[in-house]
């Protein structure tokens, strides 16, 4: 990864969103074919290095109707549970594919991930 810390301040990923870092792979297969450059992008599941999440689902914000409390006008969001540095493996035809600093990303919603591979556990 060759994007600065700056750079990725600059980003904002909206709702169930998530930003991803597509996974470099081995041009050659197991039994040693060279495999053209693009085969692996027309693949169905794709993996990635989550590297921005969104804030999550917008819940409404239902308080009591009370005069004497401030009322707030902040949305709430029901978190994601994929996070930053997780490795996901999602489906490839759910994806939105960017350029930032001459780099590839791909924007998808959590809903697309299948799984992710987290080095806490």
């Amino acid at each position: 990864m060759n994007l600065n810390t700056k750079d990725i301040e600059k980003i904002v990923v909206i709702g169930d969103r998530i930003l991803i870092k597509p996974a470099r792979f081995d041009h050659k297969t197991k039994s040693g074919l060279i495999l053209p450059p693009g085969v692996e992008e027309k693949e169905n599941i794709q993996s990635g290095y989550v590297i921005k999440v969104g804030p999550g689902y917008p819940i409404p914000n239902i308080e009591p109707d009370e005069p004497w409390k401030p009322s707030t006008d902040m949305i709430k969001y029901i978190p994601l549970q994929i996070q930053i540095g997780d490795l996901a493996v999602f489906l490839q035809k759910h994806t939105y594919e960017i350029q930032f600093n001459n780099q590839k990303y791909l924007i998808l919603s959590q809903a697309s991930v299948l799984m992710v591979l987290r080095e806490d556990y």
